[in-house]
């Protein structure tokens, strides 16, 4: 797949930043977009397995940083004093709070029903406030997975930083410079990496069952981006990494929110668009038996002063472009029906 497929996401987000993405698309032609988070699906049209493609093994890329494209976000230490196993737990059976006389649930479908009569994909979204337990959720239906592609790499990291407080120790140089890259630019080889080093898909099941992501299967093999998960253990994981009863301590937590806050420029898009972000993990992968993307977007928004984690994860998009413009709607969406606002 060449690069420049990933250019109508830059025709449409220059428009709106126009001097952030100048210096983003330098940074893509510089490194090349499938080695920093835009994965390759080689599947064959019968069905076999797909393999995300990175460049190879070697250290993390730092294209991006060289041209001054990584962003800090406000507030990267932010912590929202939660309970994931209150919270989100609710989650997982109904909405709890909105409007008055509006189920939460009901209403995030009401404003998304335009959105998704307007497209081919299918999507899951899921709303939570971490201080009051208030939540709404679309799409999420049991038995029901979607692709992760990158947004694993936060799940990732999590899991290599869980076998290091086990072993009493803190991350390597190499490892700190794998997970710098891995979130901040997406990069590929350095999540192969680290996939490898926390013992690929059993290891991250291990982790999860900690974290509390009760859908969520690595991927086979080296296989990553095709981890399987939903929206409400998306949910489980920002929880687990923004809240303060999680089993990362406080120096894991705090590691992992400063990553989460210093994106690179030309992936600030996603769940960002329904509030000032301050923690944001995207992923997109185009699978090659039907052309189709998958783009996904996890994060903590605050909006008129209330912190929100959202996840929206979604399959199916005729462009990048497109699966994007619907996962910023889903964002807004989500927020919207959680505060009752036009």
């Amino acid at each position: 797949m060449s690069r420049h497929s990933f250019a109508p996401l830059f025709v449409t987000s220059a428009r709106r930043h126009p001097s952030r993405y100048a210096l983003a698309a330098l940074a893509l032609v510089m490194t090349g977009w499938t080695a920093t988070g835009g994965l390759a699906d080689p599947a064959r049209a019968d069905g076999a397995p797909a393999v995300p493609r990175s460049g190879p093994m070697a250290g993390p890329a730092h294209g991006i940083a060289q041209v001054g494209a990584i962003r800090a976000l406000p507030s990267t230490s932010a912590t929202v004093a939660s309970s994931p196993s209150v919270s989100v737990a609710a989650l997982r059976t109904a909405g709890t709070g909105a409007a008055p006389g509006v189920a939460p649930d009901q209403a995030l479908s009401r404003r998304l029903a335009p959105v998704v009569a307007a497209t081919p994909a299918s999507i899951s979204v899921a709303v939570l406030d971490p201080a009051d337990g208030r939540a709404a959720r679309y799409g999420v239906r049991a038995g029901a997975t979607y692709d992760t592609a990158s947004i694993v790499k936060v799940d990732i990291l999590a899991a290599l930083l869980l076998q290091a407080q086990d072993q009493h120790r803190g991350l390597t140089a190499q490892e700190k410079a794998f997970a710098a890259s891995m979130i901040r630019v997406s990069d590929n080889a350095s999540a192969d990496a680290l996939w490898r080093v926390i013992g690929k898909a059993p290891g991250l099941d291990a982790a999860n069952r900690r974290l509390g992501l009760t859908d969520t299967t690595g991927g086979g093999g080296g296989h990553w981006g095709l981890t399987q998960t939903t929206a409400t253990d998306q949910l489980a994981l920002l929880t687990a990494v923004f809240g303060t009863d999680s089993p990362l301590d406080e120096a894991s937590r705090s590691y992992l929110r400063g990553l989460m806050g210093g994106i690179a420029a030309d992936q600030d898009w996603g769940v960002s668009a329904a509030g000032s972000v301050t923690g944001l993990k995207n992923g997109w992968l185009q699978r090659t038996a039907t052309g189709r993307w998958d783009v996904n977007s996890i994060g903590l928004v605050r909006v008129d002063g209330h912190d929100r984690l959202v996840a929206v994860l979604s399959r199916g998009s005729v462009s990048m472009a497109d699966g994007v413009q619907l996962v910023e709607k889903a964002a807004k969406a989500a927020v919207q029906a959680l505060d009752g606002t036009a």
